[in-house]
């Protein structure tokens, strides 16, 4: 164990450069003393690390020194094969180069760790779209990842939801993020990041003038913000709802992920073996249809606006297949 964690140690500060006892300590979850001892015994061995104390102090290698030790275990050369997105690289313009990056990641391993990277890459397929629907078109999407290597500002013509629907915007792209197989597009407009979905850029164009990404600016972070605003922002309202046993167990697999944790949460005990539960809904039209997948297992207590958007829905239905219509 200890082995691996001073070649960690080293793989560390050959990459990263300058790091503090704290810093390394918190990566590989041990403590700041462990991390001493571990330095001392790199050092003990030739390894030409040394410290610098003050604000901007930590350890650091000689420059210069180069480490070979950079062997994959088996669990390591599976895991990188694991990571691949195919589809996503090929639409990132990449497909050739995954492509050639493991070829010459077999060619580099040893016999053992190359024979099961490969049955990782034989045995498992990543697919992110979701069932029932084909990937977009997203003839813009390597223009705008051009753009974001490169910080480098676009002009878009961009089709949104609120009116007016379509916009022109200049915009400073941070990064691009592939969700369920929809691109969106990461960027600074007029001081407030927004996302943007790529599938509905209508024109884009990269200007020359480039710009300063945020040194701080953490994409992953700022992703799973916006997931969080996104519910707040869209749930506008709460329904109550009894549901029968049947129906409270098929919600996993007819509503969102966000609706059935909320059902979850507040369900409580109605009687003949049934559930009462309250959930965000977005809009009437939006609960109406949700709300029918369950058909009758399910039925609207409150608010009466939209039981009685239920009772006007159903009429229409039964006015349809009774031929009255």
């Amino acid at each position: 164990m200890r082995a691996s964690r001073l070649v960690s140690i080293l793989l560390i500060l050959q990459t990263r450069g300058r790091i503090t006892a704290r810093e390394l300590a918190d990566t590989l979850e041990v403590s700041v003393r462990t991390i001493y001892r571990d330095v001392e015994a790199l050092g003990a061995a030739g390894v030409p690390i040394y410290g610098e104390s003050g604000r901007e102090g930590g350890y650091r290698l000689l420059d210069g020194y180069r480490t070979r030790l950079t062997g994959l275990t088996v669990d390591e050369a599976r895991s990188v094969f694991l990571t691949g997105l195919p589809g996503a690289a090929a639409d990132l313009g990449l497909g050739a180069a995954v492509t050639a990056a493991k070829l010459k990641l077999l060619a580099a391993l040893p016999a053992e760790q190359r024979a099961s990277a490969e049955l990782m890459w034989q045995r498992f397929q990543l697919d992110p779209l979701g069932w029932y629907r084909d990937a977009e078109a997203n003839p813009y999407l390597a223009a705008a990842v051009e753009a974001t290597w490169s910080q480098r500002r676009v002009w878009m013509r961009y089709v949104r939801w609120a009116a007016p629907s379509e916009t022109t915007r200049t915009v400073e792209p941070y990064g691009v993020v592939l969700k369920a197989g929809t691109w969106y597009l990461v960027a600074n407009h007029a001081g407030a990041v927004r996302s943007y979905r790529v599938s509905r850029i209508q024109d884009l164009r990269v200007l020359p003038e480039r710009f300063e990404r945020p040194e701080g600016f953490d994409l992953a972070g700022y992703w799973r913000g916006y997931l969080a605003e996104f519910d707040a922002r869209r749930h506008v309202d709460d329904a109550v709802v009894r549901l029968s046993a049947d129906a409270y167990d098929r919600l996993p697999y007819v509503w969102e992920p966000a609706v059935v944790q909320a059902a979850q949460r507040t369900a409580t005990p109605d009687g003949d073996g049934r559930v009462r539960v309250t959930i965000p809904v977005e809009s009437l039209d939006q609960a109406v249809r949700e709300l029918l997948k369950l058909a009758a297992g399910a039925e609207v207590l409150a608010p009466r606006a939209l039981r009685d958007a239920m009772v006007g829905t159903i009429d229409a239905l039964r006015s349809v297949y009774r031929g009255d219509g």
